[in-house]
């Protein structure tokens, strides 16, 4: 109301300074004017003793009579200027009211959800920045970024730290970084979208799509590598480490590991976040950002045997690929670690051959048809990992050299392995994501349960219960308590012995590259919640992500732990 009173009042007070201007100059002229033959009455009369009393008595009425007409002129100024107020006062309260009125319920309703969300969500938002702000400081991070979304609504996004140590730019939620191996989920629904259109056999000898890749043979039979295979990691193609022996000897020490833990009863909650991830996903250690493996060094002397992680030199290719098809020329030729089907072994190269798979199902160039895929689930922030374009809002990649100071990591090309870790994206595409591969798992139920019309999801819900359903002899590295199902990582609920620790169902997936760590999880609408919960429509959740431009961090545990805060939170 001040506002559109102010407006009115200064439109008519600049009204009335204009008249009244040019009412002073009309006067202002007709004085002048009167002077002026004043002036030569009075020439004229000099020859007069003491000058002509007609002269000056007209000189001396017309004075008065300019003066009284200007007066009166002047009078008006009180009541036009009372007049202005009224009218600007009344005019200013007819319009206020009607916005008033025509927004008020739309500002009423928006402000009590707001409050009514940042009331019901600010003691999980508290716990949550403290830990975030414990993993940032304990891993040394410049900067990190958290997305939080409850039942597909966004709650909570937030950046801390700097995107850019050196132009102190700081992150915030519309931050672009590397999103590693998070990028194996979304080929993933690549994947499963094609199979449901009939376009792609899982079971099906991959030369069947891609005959540039050889046949394989292991111990000297012929052995077959399906599309199942590769989603689950148990085809048997190497890793990073090119030598067999090495990596046979790494699983064989790590399934002792394994069997300590479990002869002890330890979880290996504290151990996990320190080791993270087996190969590709985050290593609990610092690197050099050097080029040259051999001057990486490792300030974790607890695990040698992941000191040696990020000094492969396949991290650090800065060999442009034209298409995937040629990136295939990196492994193809190499010898299976294992039989294929026989054991698991977490394999970046196995999704190389996997995007070959989707661009010859697909007709369409992996990259094109994963552009596609982002369009339609409006996830217009995630884009391939290219040096070239300009991308805003992309953050800096860091790392700790031998000396242990924070240094920028060297420049890599990751056009070998698009499908499994080439990929940024912030925290809200990766929300997105979640929420659409959730609304799809829970469509069918919530349509029974509901009664009502919904949309289908991106996926049929057999799809993704195939997908977040775990696959025999696989591990899950980064939490002990599950397994690996296809694209995704899978803990089921399960409860041993009353009163002791239950275990909710989740699925996620972390991922580690050269300046890069991440986490993407989702946290189910658990079976006692819906029992109580107003049934509405899918999502049912909660999904949670964090991206932050240093590698080597795990982020696995923090996430759970702010997706049990936030779903508490909800119960409220």
């Amino acid at each position: 109301m001040s506002r559109l009173f102010y407006d009115a009042f200064k439109r008519l007070s600049f009204a009335r300074q204009r008249y009244l201007g040019k009412l002073r100059s009309y006067w202002t002229a007709e004085a002048r004017k009167q002077t002026r033959h004043d002036n030569n009455n009075n020439i004229n009369n000099q020859g007069l003793p003491g000058g002509s009393p007609v002269a000056n008595q007209s000189r001396t009425f017309r004075y008065h009579d300019s003066h009284s007409r200007y007066n009166v002129f002047r009078r008006p100024r009180v009541w036009f200027f009372g007049f202005g107020v009224g009218l600007a006062t009344v005019f200013g309260l007819k319009e206020t009211g009607f916005v008033v009125n025509k927004s008020k319920c739309q500002e009423e309703d928006s402000a009590d959800e707001g409050t009514k969300d940042k009331s019901r969500y600010a003691n999980a938002i508290g716990v949550s920045y403290d830990l975030l702000q414990r993993i940032k400081d304990e891993v040394g991070a410049p900067g990190i970024v958290v997305g939080v979304s409850v039942d597909g609504k966004q709650v909570w996004t937030e950046g801390l730290g700097y995107a850019d140590v050196e132009n102190r730019v700081p992150c915030k939620p519309e931050t672009v970084m590397r999103i590693a191996s998070i990028s194996k989920s979304l080929t993933m629904a690549a994947v499963a979208k094609l199979w449901e259109e009939g376009k792609l056999e899982f079971d099906a000898p991959v030369q069947k799509y891609v005959p540039e890749f050889p046949e394989k043979e292991y111990e000297g039979e012929p052995v077959t590598i399906t599309t199942k295979m590769l989603v689950s990691h148990l085809s048997g193609i190497r890793h990073y480490e090119k030598d067999p022996k090495k990596v046979k000897d790494e699983k064989e020490k790590l399934n002792r590991d394994l069997e300590g833990d479990k002869k002890t009863r330890t979880t290996g909650s504290e151990k996990k976040e320190v080791e993270d991830e087996e190969k590709d996903k985050q290593p609990g250690m610092r690197q050099s950002s050097t080029a040259k493996p051999e001057d990486m060094k490792c300030s974790n002397a607890k695990n040698p045997a992941k000191k040696k992680e990020f000094e492969q030199e396949e991290y650090y290719l800065k060999v442009k690929f034209e298409n995937v098809i040629q990136a295939l020329n990196l492994f193809k030729n190499d010898p299976l670690i294992f039989k294929p089907g026989s054991q698991f072994l977490y394999s970046t190269h196995a999704f190389t051959l996997l995007s070959a798979v989707v661009e010859r199902a697909s007709g369409q160039k992996f990259l094109d048809h994963m552009m596609k895929l982002f369009r339609e689930l409006g996830m217009l922030n995630t884009v391939p990992d290219k040096n070239d374009p300009i991308i805003y809002n992309r953050s800096r990649f860091y790392a700790f050299n031998k000396r242990g100071r924070l240094v920028n990591c060297p420049y890599v090309n990751n056009s070998y392995k698009w499908a499994g870790g080439g990929f940024l994206s912030t925290v809200g595409d990766l929300l997105l994501f979640g929420n659409a591969m959730l609304y799809s798992y829970q469509a069918l139920y919530f349509k029974d349960r509901a009664e009502s019309t919904l949309l289908p999801g991106y996926l049929r819900p057999d799809t993704i219960k195939t997908m977040w359903t775990p696959v025999d002899k696989t591990k899950m590295s980064w939490d002990k308590d599950g397994k690996y199902g296809m694209g995704w990582a899978v803990v089921e609920k399960k409860q041993q012995c009353g009163q002791c620790r239950s275990l909710r169902h989740y699925v996620s997936h972390t991922g580690g590259a050269v300046g890069a760590s991440s986490v993407l999880l989702v946290l189910p609408e658990c079976s006692e919640r819906a029992a109580v919960s107003t049934w509405g429509s899918p999502p049912r959740g909660v999904v949670v992500t964090i991206i932050c431009n240093m590698q080597s961090a795990g982020l696995n545990s923090t996430a759970l732990k702010i997706a049990l805060e936030f779903e508490k939170a909800q119960t409220l």
